[in-house]
């Protein structure tokens, strides 16, 4: 054996490790071969309803191709339960797959014709997006995403046999130009092929705008799985519209907490009491109870935090024996205010006022002995008159 075969070898092994085959024709896929990405699917194919309202639905929910569901798979099954006049509805929700794969699932929606319907309730990348195109009409729901890039594959061996890769891949690249343009397009050859080259993600409004949908739905659709939200780290142009996409996907409900059991009048009754005790107001805690009635926590809070108020005022204004008589009138702050303000006064008796300005803190205030201005122009007035005769 000489060393080039056994070079191929070992990496024949280290690839098979992989799911990826290193024969004369290599597998063509997209750029999510990883077989952990694709451990979540789903297909399924069955007919729904009886005689004219038969429907046969397909469910493509995953890779196509070597780790998920291969055309062979695909056909076999659908043979089975196509009567060949029911209408076909195939969904998508599909990171893509093996390239040729896609392209044969692509030529079977198509033999169907007018029965076939595809819709995107997803993902749409890569090869899923050129299996899709097979169908003679294609809806997408309007919170899904559609994706077209170039063919990409493993390879191994000398410049001949990298060079001969290339071609193939050409030839593939062909392969998907060509099945894109079974749809009625609204770009040409030379924009097509770019968008194809240059990676294009396409929204649902998008991609009906450039040909590749003929129809944008609404409505509540499955949202996309952990693994497109890994995919997308694979590729190297993944617009902002597309990570808002994901982002924006609803999230899992999150467990609904069982609400806590209402306590009932006894536990309630006990705890009013316990709090008026605590706070100084076990005297009226036989009133509160019963302006509460008990109906729940607010409830006996309220008439709690009532009580409070009523007690702080009387205090403040040094009558504190109002409090008990003001809580079991049931009156609140602002009117046990009020009441309290009219004892107040009442009690404060005969109100002077003066209007003198208040005497400095270090002058005594006068005596009986002070001087009095008006006694003294008094007694000097009768002097004055005396002199203006003379």
């Amino acid at each position: 054996m000489n060393i080039k075969r056994t070079h191929r070898l070992a990496l024949a092994v280290a690839l098979a490790a992989l799911g990826v085959s290193t024969l004369a024709q290599p597998r063509i896929m997209n750029k999510a071969g990883s077989p952990d990405l694709q451990a979540e699917h789903w297909y399924s194919i069955r007919a729904v309803g009886e005689a004219e309202q038969k429907t046969i639905e397909v469910y493509l929910y995953g890779e196509i191709g070597y780790w998920g569901i291969t055309s062979s798979d695909f056909v076999r099954d659908l043979l089975a339960v196509d009567d060949g006049i029911s209408p076909i509805v195939v969904a998508f929700d599909s990171i893509g797959g093996d390239l040729f794969d896609g392209i044969a699932i692509h030529n079977a929606l198509s033999r169907l014709g007018e029965r076939c319907t595809a819709r995107i309730d997803g993902a749409c990348y890569s090869a899923a997006s050129v299996a899709a195109a097979g169908a003679h009409r294609v809806q997408m729901a309007d919170n899904a995403l559609f994706m077209i890039h170039n063919p990409w594959t493993f390879a191994a061996g000398d410049s001949d046999d990298l060079r001969k890769v290339a071609d193939m891949m050409d030839k593939a690249f062909d392969g998907i130009v060509a099945s894109y343009q079974h749809r009625p397009l609204t770009v040409d050859d030379a924009e097509l092929r770019r968008l194809i080259n240059a990676e294009t993600w396409l929204t649902a409004a998008e991609a009906q705008a450039h040909g590749f949908v003929d129809e944008v739905l609404t409505g509540d659709y499955p949202g996309f799985s952990n693994s497109h939200c890994k995919i997308l780290n694979r590729y190297q142009h993944p617009p902002q519209a597309a990570l808002d996409l994901l982002a924006n996907t609803d999230p899992a409900p999150e467990p609904v907490p069982e609400p806590e059991p209402t306590p009932g009048p006894v536990a309630l009754a006990e705890q009013l009491t316990a709090d008026c005790q605590a706070a100084g107001l076990s005297d009226v805690a036989a009133v509160l109870i019963k302006a509460s009635g008990l109906k729940s926590q607010a409830a006996i809070k309220a008439q709690l935090d009532r009580a409070k108020a009523v007690r702080d005022l009387c205090v403040l204004a040094k009558l504190p024996d109002e409090a008990v008589g003001l809580i079991t009138a049931g009156l609140d702050a602002d009117a046990a205010r009020l009441k309290l303000f009219d004892k107040v006064v009442a009690n404060s008796g005969k109100v002077e006022i003066s209007n003198k300005p208040p005497l400095p803190e270090d002058q005594p205030a006068p005596t009986s002995n002070a001087v009095d201005p008006g006694a003294i122009y008094a007694s000097r007035k009768p002097q004055a008159s005396k002199g203006a005769h003379k």
